[in-house]
């Protein structure tokens, strides 16, 4: 289960004016581009499911990702997630022809691939996958106070772009007590997030 305190920025001068505040704490900047498949049919989506490859930094590393039953509220989002490193060219390979992320399972090269097959019965009953598409995002690392790491995204859609700031944690209750504070503090404004990006892409547009 991964626990992220998610805060939504108004829009680029709170971001720059955060990224600035943040800047003696930067440790790396990643630029990202997020890719999600389904069934032709829509079952994963049906199933509160995401299936997404990422890629970071010009194909230096990907992951693919299966996630379930998202829940977001108050600004604390919960899901279940699974992840595996998969080598950027063989992820690019099922970016353009996505049986073969398929096939992966039936290699056994692949748990997520495995259970994904399993569950839905790909190959059979919904045929093979199809990619939605995605976006591009610019996320920026910090490392902020009592250990935890601070995300500030920049996410680009093909219809607009939103502003966000992440922190993982066991408290989120306490971790969003902090990160509220601390942007009360140096005047930047925010709102809870109330959609994650993939609602957003889905949608196909800027949802709060």
């Amino acid at each position: 289960m991964e626990v992220e305190v998610k805060l939504r920025l108004p829009d680029a001068a709170a971001h720059q004016r955060l990224s600035d505040a943040l800047a003696p704490r930067h440790r790396r900047t990643h630029l990202q581009e997020n890719l999600f498949f389904d069934a032709p049919s829509g079952e994963l989506a049906a199933a509160f499911a995401a299936l997404r490859l990422r890629f970071y930094d010009a194909d230096a590393r990907c992951v693919l990702s299966l996630k379930f039953r998202p829940n977001l509220a108050s600004g604390v989002s919960r899901v279940e997630e699974v992840e595996e490193d998969l080598d950027p060219a063989l992820a690019r390979a099922c970016a353009a022809e996505p049986w073969r992320l398929a096939a992966m399972a039936q290699a056994g090269s692949s748990q997520i691939m495995a259970r994904v097959v399993e569950e839905f019965k790909l190959g059979a009953k919904n045929g093979s996958l199809v990619c939605l598409g995605g976006f591009r995002n610019v996320r920026a690392v910090y490392e902020w106070e009592e250990g935890l790491v601070l995300e500030l995204d920049e996410s680009q859609f093909d219809f607009g772009t939103i502003y966000e700031v992440e922190c993982e944690t066991t408290e989120p209750e306490r971790t969003k007590a902090m990160l509220e504070g601390f942007l009360s503090g140096i005047g930047v404004p925010f709102a809870y997030s109330e959609s994650n990006k993939f609602a957003v892409f889905r949608a196909g547009k800027l949802l709060p």
